[in-house]
């Protein structure tokens, strides 16, 4: 610590500049003085100033001001070092980032080792040459460089500019049907506000129908959905196969939604969406039981893998709940400390709502097919659907529109004039019960299959004696004659027994006719005379 410069209060601690500071404020100061030697207003007044304030000597000065005459410049030559070659980054990739790996191929590949820089310098030279991204990506790809790059942050637009979609799993164990899942969510939302528009949850891994839900929820704009809502100018989605069906396009084509299809993992070009997903993980999932990713006891137990797991439906109204809290209760700073709603309500862009019917008309998947009402009704897909409006109307050319995967019920319009008939459901429905039997005697035979390819994998499984020498590998267990033709005359294949055949059964031998051609042995062999 030094004395304070005059101006500053006496107790007042300033800290000594360190050794690189240093050199930089010398080097700032002589190139001033060089600048007041070209004009000839330089005396030794400006040079002690410099000096003192540096805190060097005088003479210090006076040598880098020759220095700098001399080389016509005043920053100082740099010091030679070791840098890092093509050669080196080739052998950090090779070696999986592993410098010491790097340094030990060097000196065997050396004539010299004494030309070959120590190991400290070559970590000194990698941490000056190469940027962490570059280092990440040689030890671990391209992912892991990514994850230092910086990014960007979209401007501000306006409401239903431009919305995100994404599916997540949630890392919660709960009850549907008998088992324990993690269920999906699929929702969406608005960049500009961050509302959470709408979502829909499923069970199992989502489809095109979760996500067709989930747009119905988001334009909506009554009192189960509302008040946000609306149609969005832009949506953003990754390249799953469900967010590029041909329904989900259709659906949003049709009301002039352009979808703006990301390039593969690129993840940051769609922030607001993975923002919501991390939140509600860390906000709302880890505070429900049978989280799997809780603190772990030992290596294979974690904290509460025993508590009991919520049902389905708890877990779908805890998380409707968050998603209104969030919505409503949760104070943004890089919104001026609003609420998503707030700022969604202090936005006065005009909402594009479609009709009702529209929504009903392109939010399904459509047949592409005519069908004809019959007196048992429409028959699609190996079943009768039927409904009151049908009567009087057999013989009708129709079209289907319906939900991906849920069959029980289907919207029918006519194939002229496209008008909206009316729904018809399924005419002959199993019940709770038949369908739950059938189910239990997949489950059923899907265990046995199992049971039968595991002993068939532990029968094929082959062991062999630990090796502490080098040699051919040799089988470990050993086996009778008679244990290996018992065991191979299981395993051969039965004769068929509806051939007619008996068992001992051996052909006669004909005896050749008069006109048959018999083949001799050739006259000009030469015999053996040993």
């Amino acid at each position: 610590m030094r004395r304070a410069p005059i101006g500053t209060l006496a107790d007042e601690p300033v800290l000594a500049p360190s050794a690189r500071e240093k050199r930089a404020l010398l080097t700032a100061g002589v190139r001033s003085l060089v600048v007041l030697r070209e004009r000839g207003e330089l005396t030794s007044a400006e040079v002690k100033t410099v000096a003192r304030t540096v805190g060097v000597h005088e003479r210090t000065v006076w040598r880098r001001l020759e220095k700098a005459k001399a080389t016509s410049t005043a920053d100082l030559a740099p010091r030679s070092r070791y840098s890092v070659t093509d050669e080196v980054r080739i052998k950090l990739a090779y070696y999986r980032g592993n410098i010491k790996r790097v340094h030990q191929e060097m000196l065997e590949e050396a004539d010299d080792p004494k030309q070959v820089p120590s190991l400290s310098t070559l970590h000194r030279a990698v941490k000056l040459d190469l940027a962490p991204g570059d280092l990440a990506g040689l030890r671990s790809g391209i992912p892991a460089s990514r994850a230092l790059d910086p990014h960007l942050k979209r401007p501000p637009t306006c409401r239903n500019e431009e919305w995100e979609g994404d599916h997540k799993q949630a890392p919660v164990l709960v009850w549907a049907d008998g088992r324990l899942v993690k269920p999906w969510i699929t929702w969406f939302c608005d960049c500009h506000t961050g509302v959470t528009m709408g979502w829909a949850v499923t069970p199992h891994y989502p489809h095109r129908g979760s996500i067709l839900a989930a747009l119905r929820s988001c334009i909506l704009t009554d009192d189960i959905h509302g008040p946000a809502g609306g149609l969005p100018r832009r949506i953003r989605i990754d390249r799953g196969k469900d967010f590029l069906s041909r329904a989900v396009t259709q659906a949003m084509g049709s009301f002039g939604v352009h979808v703006e299809v990301l390039p593969p993992y690129t993840p940051h070009l769609k922030g607001s969406i993975e923002n919501l997903n991390r939140a509600a993980t860390s906000m709302f999932f880890s505070t429900l039981p049978r989280y799997t990713k809780t603190q772990k006891l030992d290596t294979k137990h974690r904290a509460g893998e025993k508590d009991p797991a919520l049902t389905f439906e708890n877990f779908v109204d805890l998380f409707a709940q968050w998603v209104r809290t969030r919505n409503t209760e949760h104070r943004m700073a890089g919104r001026g400390n609003l609420t998503p709603m707030d700022s969604w309500n202090s936005d006065t862009t005009p909402l594009r709502e479609p009709p009702l019917k529209d929504l009903h008309v392109f939010l399904m998947e459509g047949e592409r097919s005519t069908r004809i009402i019959h007196g048992h009704g429409i028959r699609w897909q190996g079943r009768d659907y039927i409904g009151a409006w049908m009567t009087g109307r057999t013989g009708t050319q129709v079209t289907v529109r319906y939900q991906p995967h849920h069959p029980r019920a289907i919207e029918v319009f006519h194939a002229q004039t496209h008008q909206h008939l009316g729904t018809a459901h399924l005419a002959d429905e199993a019940s709770e019960e038949e369908i739950q039997a059938v189910y239990q005697a997949r489950d059923d035979r899907v265990r046995r299959i199992r049971r039968d390819l595991a002993e068939a994998q532990r029968r094929r499984r082959r062991r062999f004696q630990p090796a502490t020498q080098p040699g051919p590998a040799r089988l470990a267990g050993t086996m009778t004659r008679k244990q290996a033709v018992a065991e191979l005359t299981a395993t051969r294949p039965a004769r068929p027994k509806d051939d007619g055949v008996p068992a001992g059964y051996m052909p006669r031998r004909v005896i050749p006719g008069a006109r048959w051609a018999i083949p001799t042995p050739s006259a000009s062999t030469p015999k053996d005379t040993a």
